[in-house]
């Protein structure tokens, strides 16, 4: 089809071209005048622009001198920014910036040329304050003027824009030094030459003076929202000195990649797609694990959401270990009620690729394992903080055709013949104990009262013969409850996980042993390598029932004089009570050898469960707690009947993290993460308080030392 031709008349040629050149005459007037005042404007900028700084920040501005080089190109030499009452923020030798024209036209800043001579920037750490407070004091008075509802979208896209506006299209930086002063405890210096070069990066940092030298080189086009970058070190890992200085953590690799690949709106909301890769990283941290751990090669491939009320990890994301990958979905939807998403989906895939993903160091005992099949994994969580007992929680890692052909540094079926197993009191070894036939205390499954073996099943673990290793419903009560609390307060151990956690693994609290103790709790228990019975019994004959005590063939005795095949139910609601606190059992008696009081509510709630489950008759009168009676060559060591007994000094819980000694008193990272500081060790703890707070300090040094003098006695009775 052939469009027709449209004839104009010469009259309106003529007309439109006398318009559009008495346009252009007007405009190159215009920019004639703007050229001949623009000094002047640019004085009553800067002067304006000192006023609001000292106004609105209280930011103290000096420009030695500021005047155009250029059409678009401003300099400036002896720059300081200097806070009200606090250290120099900055201090610039020369500095020109360049803008382009075209976007100015439309209201926006996009920097087409930056020159950095001489200069650094500082900031400094210093009690309670810093040399950047007046960056959180703005934002706060923002916050309040701004009272409407935010739109993270828009947000998300103008904080990104402005970050790209502000990447020059050419950049030469020389000798820019970056500063950072905490506390006088740390300090990091990083002394930067770099260029951009049509988008070619190159950049080259001096750390602390000699110690490392970086390169950060890679591709800019903020136009296109493109960017990536490459970081790496000379001749050794690129690492911050200041996490060991600091934290006593150790980060370092020997390359890291980060790549923009695209920005832009996905419907309401706003999306950012990129990557991070990293080789060969190495971490050290004694909260994480006591030895490095080396993640050879990680991946992220990452689509990040921001919507009007929330921020999430899209599940179109992958994570990759080596050859192993699972697709992530993280959100956190803010709000009154702020919520907290959690899924990991890791498709079917070869178990051997995934095992050897693992990172290096993370499970010892298992290093040179071989499987063959394959698994795949499912993980959903959701926490709404409004109602955390409506927490949801589930962990799937379901084998196919999955079988162990190989050992690893541990032997998993080790116990199913007798070994010997060292127990630990605050780190230190006690004893050996053989559990086997050839140890007097060691006794058979078949030897131990059904008394006994069902109060601790039922206050334990009472689905212990039917669950795989895990009681999804006992985490989620647990992450509910410790939510509520904001501490570690329940845990959701099996007997499955507490028999791993005593016989395969060190006593070290870290977050690594938790994980191999998950993973080594599923290998025998998928695979049947140990039978519940034998599990049970080999527990019973390691669990600590007292101050160095182990297993039931010794408490029994130490505590009744009986075998254990003769414990009655309340003995054995009396042994099941104190496994959460085995060291505080002596404190349950009466000087005359009876049981408390207060004890006397536990039988009864314990032993009515019992009852309804028919593990044993019905009994209104206590399930045996008067006839509880400690024997009697014990009762000279009991605590007066008036002693005042805190419990929770005697025992603290296994998943809590081992000190990190801090260089001043400024809570870390990673005491943020899992609470609290450092603790001091339990083995200092007072056992007892004394309930007269009126006695002299004579006096309580004294009760101390007899109480020291009981515990000695204790651990080598007669």
């Amino acid at each position: 089809m052939q469009l027709p031709k449209i004839k104009i008349p010469k009259k309106y040629l003529k007309i439109g071209a006398w318009i559009f050149g008495v346009i252009l005459i007007i405009c190159m007037a215009l920019g004639a005048v703007a050229y001949s005042k623009r000094e002047a404007l640019l004085k009553k900028m800067v002067a304006k622009a000192i006023a609001k700084a000292d106004k609105d920040y209280g930011l103290d501005v000096k420009i030695g001198s500021a005047g155009f080089t250029g059409l678009s190109t401003v300099k400036m030499t002896a720059i300081s920014v200097v806070p009200k009452d606090r250290d120099t923020l900055s201090n610039i030798g020369e500095l020109s910036v360049g803008v382009k024209l075209f976007p100015l036209l439309f209201g926006n800043v996009k920097l087409s040329e930056v020159k950095l001579n001489d200069g650094y920037v500082s900031i400094v750490l210093k009690d309670s304050t810093t040399n950047i407070d007046f960056i959180l004091k703005r934002k706060k008075k923002d916050s309040t003027e701004n009272k409407g509802k935010a739109n993270l979208p828009e947000i998300a896209n103008n904080i990104l824009n402005q970050v790209l506006y502000k990447i020059p299209d050419d950049m030469d930086v020389k000798n820019m030094v970056f500063k950072f002063n905490d506390h006088d405890t740390a300090k990091l210096s990083f002394a930067t030459t770099a260029t951009i070069d049509g988008g070619d990066l190159k950049s080259t940092i001096n750390v602390n003076n000699g110690e490392s030298t970086w390169h950060i080189d890679g591709l800019v086009k903020p136009g296109r929202k493109k960017l990536s970058f490459s970081a790496y070190a000379d001749g050794k890992k690129l690492e911050l000195p200041y996490l060991n200085q600091k934290l006593h953590a150790k980060l370092s690799f020997d390359t890291l990649q980060t790549e923009l690949k695209d920005a832009g709106y996905s419907g309401d909301d706003y999306k950012i797609s990129g990557s991070w890769s990293v080789k060969n990283m190495l971490i050290n941290q004694a909260r994480i694990a006591s030895n490095d751990i080396i993640i050879q090669s990680a991946k992220l491939d990452a689509d990040v959401l921001v919507g009007p009320n929330f921020i999430a990890l899209d599940s179109t994301s992958t994570a990759y270990l080596k050859d192993a990958e699972i697709h992530p979905y993280v959100k956190y939807t803010l709000g009154k009620n702020k919520i907290y998403e959690l899924k990991l989906n890791a498709e079917e895939q070869d178990a051997q690729a995934v095992l050897n993903a693992f990172p290096q160091g993370l499970f010892e005992s298992l290093e040179g394992l071989k499987v063959q099949g394959k698994v795949k994994y499912n993980l959903n969580f959701y926490l709404d903080t409004k109602i955390p007992d409506s927490v949801r929680f589930s962990s799937t890692l379901t084998p196919v055709d999955f079988k162990i052909i190989q050992w690893g540094k541990t032997n998993l079926q080790k116990i199913n013949s007798p070994f010997v197993y060292t127990p630990y009191e605050y780190g230190k070894p006690m004893r050996d104990i053989t559990i086997g036939p050839s140890n007097p205390n060691f006794t058979p499954l078949s030897s131990i009262s059904k008394n006994f073996i069902n109060a601790v099943l039922t206050a334990e673990d009472p689905s212990f013969f039917t669950h795989n290793g895990f009681v999804e419903e006992s985490i989620r009560k647990s992450i509910a409850v410790n939510f509520k609390e904001k501490k570690f307060k329940r845990g959701g151990s099996t007997i499955s996980m507490q028999l791993v956690k005593n016989v395969y693994l060190s006593r070290q609290k870290t977050l690594a042993r938790k994980a191999e103790e998950i993973l080594i709790v599923w290998l025998i228990e998928h695979n049947h390598l140990v039978s519940k019975q034998r599990m049970l019994e080999v527990y019973f004959n390691i669990m600590e029932l007292g101050q160095n005590i182990y297993g039931i063939g010794e408490a029994s005795r130490y505590y009744f004089g009986k075998q254990p095949a003769d414990l009655t139910i309340g003995d054995g609601l009396f042994l099941a009570s104190i496994v959460p606190k085995p060291k505080a059992s002596m404190y349950k008696f009466m000087a005359d050898g009876s049981l408390k009081p207060y004890m006397f509510n536990y039988f009864r709630f314990m032993g009515n469960i019992m009852a309804r489950r028919g593990l044993t008759p019905g009994d209104t009168s206590g399930y045996g707690f008067y006839n509880v009676r400690l024997r009697e060559g014990l009762r000279q060591y009991l605590a007066p009947d008036t002693a005042v007994v805190d419990t929770t000094a005697f025992d603290e819980e296994d998943e809590g993290m081992p000190p990190v000694i801090m260089q001043d008193k400024n809570k870390n990272l990673f005491d943020r993460i899992f609470g609290g500081g450092s603790k001091k060790d339990t083995g200092n703890r007072q056992a007892i308080k004394p309930g007269d707070t009126a006695k002299t300090k004579k006096q309580l040094r004294q009760e101390r030392r007899e109480q020291r003098r009981r515990e000695k006695e204790l651990e080598n009775p007669q």
